[in-house]
């Protein structure tokens, strides 16, 4: 069944002949301690300043590049960017400027397009219009030769009913024109 475990003690106030209390503070073993505390010391400088000291700074001098390089590598690319806008600023000015020239010149060419149908049509209208007064001069003509035919005609009739006779056509056509001068 179950043994009872007992535990050894050190009779009280000894250990190994020394006085009870914290073993640390027993003046006869600090000679030891004072020695295995400095191996230890020294072994734990030893390995600390050969093995992790040199993979830390090591660590922290890639770091330290790494941001120096991206630093670096931030400010070209900043200027990259600070050129490629001056330069698009740049073409876009050119653009504009080569749309409001291009704007000019086709304005300009309308205008002569314009003035110049305008000089035709107005040339074609004075054309027109010049043969537009020959017709009516020549209607005009016409009608009032109708007219003076018309009003010999008239007057040989009104003669021959009034006295009986018909005089010449001579005749009547120079009374009809004295007339007409007169009142016209």
């Amino acid at each position: 069944m179950a043994e009872a475990h007992t535990e050894t003690v050190a009779p009280s106030g000894e250990y190994g002949g020394a006085h009870a209390g914290m073993p640390q503070f027993n003046v006869l073993t600090f000679a030891p301690q004072l020695v295995w505390l400095t191996l230890t010391f020294v072994l734990l400088y030893v390995v600390l300043s050969k093995a992790v000291l040199p993979r830390i700074g090591g660590t922290l001098e890639a770091r330290r590049s790494r941001i120096a390089s991206d630093l670096d590598e931030a400010t070209r690319l900043k200027r990259e960017t600070e050129e490629a806008i001056a330069a698009y600023d740049r073409a876009l000015s050119e653009a504009r400027g080569r749309a409001h020239a291009i704007a000019a010149e086709q304005r300009a060419t309308l205008m002569r397009e314009v003035e110049q149908r305008t000089a035709a049509l107005e040339q074609d209208l004075a054309q027109r219009g010049e043969v537009a007064a020959a017709q009516i001069r020549e209607t005009k003509a016409r009608a009032l030769d109708n007219v003076e035919q018309v009003a010999v005609e008239a007057a040989q009739a009104i003669v021959a009913k009034l006295l009986g006779e018909t005089p010449d056509a001579e005749s009547a056509g120079a009374a009809v024109a004295a007339r007409m001068r007169a009142a016209g």
